[in-house]
């Protein structure tokens, strides 16, 4: 807001409008402080199990019936057609351009921690295209931030909390530029 003073227009107008307000009732105030407020809960010191909610423990299951957990992805078919198809909206994208390796490395560490808080599940990260080892010692270097980029994630605080990292599509940058899909909180 600027600190203008108000116009006679603009008096008169707030004046009109003070004029028709009306006073809470002071008996609806009072039953409203009188209502009962929830007390907090006393903790328990004990693990928090399904008994803990009433339920049954659940049994193990014998070696012979387990399953393997699909790794293929960590996705399923929904977002695999939305990524394939570009039609999914990052909730955040992340520009490693113009960044040092260790400022780059700190800059997607800081946005990983910042998106998992919020809630985010996609990131977009714009890196630059992956150039080849001749490549990039004839470039001065170029490229070296989207080589790193497996190693940095592959060894995160925050591997496990990712589902999957894709190449984008080209209207998000292509090849030079990640999706990071992170999983849901639950």
């Amino acid at each position: 807001m600027s600190d203008r003073p108000l116009t006679a227009g603009e008096k008169a107008l707030w004046q009109k409008f003070i004029e028709t307000v009306e006073p809470l009732d002071q008996g609806r105030v009072k039953r409203i402080e009188s209502l009962p407020v929830a007390r907090k809960r006393v903790q328990d010191a004990g693990p928090i199990t399904a008994e803990y909610f009433g339920g049954e423990p659940s049994k193990a299951v014998p070696l012979r019936d387990q399953k393997p957990v699909p790794t293929r992805h960590g996705l399923d078919g929904g977002w695999d057609r939305r990524l394939a198809k570009g039609i999914i909206q990052p909730d955040v994208t992340v520009d490693l351009h113009g960044y040092s390796l260790s400022s780059a490395h700190g800059r997607l560490d800081s946005a990983l921690e910042l998106s998992i808080a919020a809630g985010h599940r996609a990131i977009l990260l714009i890196t630059g295209k992956a150039r080849s080892d001749e490549e990039r010692n004839r470039a001065g270097g170029r490229g070296a931030i989207r080589s790193a980029i497996s190693d940095w994630l592959a060894a995160s605080r925050h591997a496990s909390r990712i589902a999957t990292v894709r190449s984008a599509h080209p209207r998000h940058g292509g090849a030079g530029a990640l999706y990071i899909i992170l999983r849901r909180s639950r």
